[in-house]
């Protein structure tokens, strides 16, 4: 899932990384921890990637709208929902997170980093917390860890941020960087 990248200047997603998009390296790697990805946004854009690609219900609407989007259309009970500009994610710590989830008896499992601050786009939805999020979509809220208030959700505490770590802005990317 992609936001506006305005204060990367471009498309986060298709900042060049290891050879592919970051989005696409991304998918492969969320691929790799569950034998599926699928991205939400605008197919005509990300379509090369070589994933299914679901137009975004809600464009503009931040990333609740995406996660909705993506919860919408899944038959999977358990959903991986990743955004697009995290370079560090490994499948090795996207398994732990789904299974975490699974054992949770939650309907989603947020990781937070040492400071305890949730990372509710690098997390696992039950498709049962659909409900209650588009309760508080539709009440204007567009903020995800506020509309997760109404959900059942677990915390799991990691000892390290990189592998949730995103990139905001040029400076973040410098260290990424494959151009």
């Amino acid at each position: 899932m992609g936001g506006r990248s305005s204060r990367m200047g471009r498309d986060k997603a298709l900042l060049p990384f290891h050879g592919v998009a970051l989005a696409q390296f991304v998918a492969q790697t969320v691929a790799s921890a569950v034998n599926h990805a699928v991205l939400v946004g605008d197919p005509s854009r990300y379509a090369v990637f070589g994933y299914p690609v679901i137009p975004d219900r809600f464009p503009g609407e931040g990333p609740l709208g995406g996660i909705l989007t993506a919860l919408h259309h899944t038959s999977a009970d358990w959903n991986l929902v990743v955004a697009c500009d995290m370079p560090e994610l490994s499948a090795e710590f996207l398994g732990r997170l789904l299974d975490a989830a699974e054992q949770s008896g939650a309907l989603a499992l947020i990781p937070a980093g040492p400071s305890g601050q949730p990372e509710p786009l690098c997390a696992v939805y039950h498709r049962n917390a659909r409900p209650a999020l588009e309760r508080a979509f539709a009440a204007g809220e567009r903020k995800v860890t506020l509309a997760l208030a109404a959900v059942p959700t677990a915390s799991l505490v990691m000892p390290e941020l990189e592998p949730f770590q995103n990139v905001n802005t040029p400076e973040d990317w410098a260290g990424y960087a494959t151009e």
